[in-house]
C-alpha cells in the first residue's frame, strides 16, 4: 500500500498550517489536519462552473471571475466551455496555492494557469470584487468551505451583507453570482435574497458515484429569467422580501 505523503506546507492568513498531500495519484489538501479538498472530490467544482455560466451560451466574449483557485477543477471546466475570446480572471488569497497547482496539481487539468486566457489576481477576493464595477459576466465562488469560513476568518467577509453587495456591484446587468458550499445554509440563502437576489439551491454530488456526498450551489441573479433551471426556490421571510421580489405560482 503505498503511503500518504506531505509534499508541501504553507500557512494561511490567519496562522494556520495549510498542507498539500499525495497518495498514488491522487492528491489532497487539508487545513490545520482536517481535509478541505480532494482530487478525485471533484464534481461539486465542475458543476459550479456549469450552473453559474450557462446564461453564457452564446456569448463570445464573456468575462469570468473565478474566486478561490482550489485544485483548478471549476477554472478547467470554465475555459473548456467558452472559446478564445473569453476573459478568466482568478482571484486567490494563498499565493502557496497557485504554487502549487503551477508545480504539482497541472497535471490534473491540463495546465489551466497556463493558458492565455486566464489572468491571476492575489489577495483579498472582496477588495477584487468591490473595484469591479459591473465587470463580470459570472462570478464564481468557492472560496474557503463556504460560508462557514474554515481556513482564514477574514473570508467571512466576502459572505456577508456588504460582500454579496459587492459581488452584486461586480457582476454585469445580466450577470449570475455562483457558490459553493459543503454544507447548506438558510441565513446565507437569506442574505443573498436581503441584497436583491433571486436565487436558486442545488444540491449537487462531490465526486462521481452514487455513495458521494452532497454539496451545496446558491446560483443568484437579478434577473430571474436567466437562472438555471430546477434547483430549490429558497423563500424570504416577508419582512426580508427585496422590492423586486415576485413569488411565482405554478399552474396545474
Amino acid at each position: 500500500m503505498k503511503p500518504r505523503i506531505k509534499i508541501a506546507t504553507a500557512r494561511t492568513p490567519d496562522g494556520g498550517e495549510l498542507a498539500l498531500y499525495q497518495h498514488d495519484r491522487d492528491f489532497f489538501i487539508t487545513v490545520n489536519g482536517q481535509d478541505l479538498m480532494h482530487s478525485r472530490q471533484n464534481e461539486s467544482e465542475l458543476e459550479l462552473a456549469r450552473l453559474g455560466c450557462r446564461h453564457l451560451a452564446g456569448y463570445k466574449s464573456p468575462r469570468i471571475l473565478v474566486g478561490g483557485l482550489g485544485m483548478g477543477y471549476t477554472l478547467r471546466q470554465t475555459l473548456d466551455m467558452f472559446g478564445p475570446n473569453a476573459r478568466v480572471v482568478v482571484g486567490e488569497l494563498v499565493d502557496a496555492v497557485i504554487e502549487w497547482n503551477r508545480e504539482f496539481l497541472g497535471a490534473l487539468n491540463g495546465h489551466p494557469l497556463s493558458d492565455p486566457r486566464v489572468q491571476i489576481e492575489t489577495g483579498d477576493i472582496v477588495g477584487l470584487v468591490s473595484r469591479s464595477n459591473r465587470q463580470f459576466d459570472a462570478i464564481l465562488l468557492d472560496v474557503d468551505n463556504g460560508p462557514e469560513a474554515m481556513t482564514d476568518a477574514g473570508n467571512q467577509r466576502l459572505y456577508s451583507h456588504e460582500g454579496i453587495l459587492s459581488c452584486r456591484g461586480a457582476l454585469a446587468k445580466k450577470g449570475c453570482l455562483a457558490v459553493w458550499s459543503a454544507e447548506p445554509n438558510k441565513k446565507y440563502e437569506q442574505l443573498l435574497m436581503q441584497c436583491g437576489f433571486h436565487v436558486r439551491r442545488f444540491r449537487v454530488p462531490a465526486g462521481k458515484g452514487s455513495k458521494s456526498q452532497s454539496r451545496f450551489i446558491w446560483v443568484a441573479s437579478e434577473d430571474e429569467a436567466i437562472l438555471p433551471p430546477g434547483g430549490g426556490e429558497p423563500r424570504p421571510t416577508k419582512k426580508d422580501r427585496p422590492k423586486n421580489y415576485r413569488r411565482h405560482t405554478r399552474k396545474v
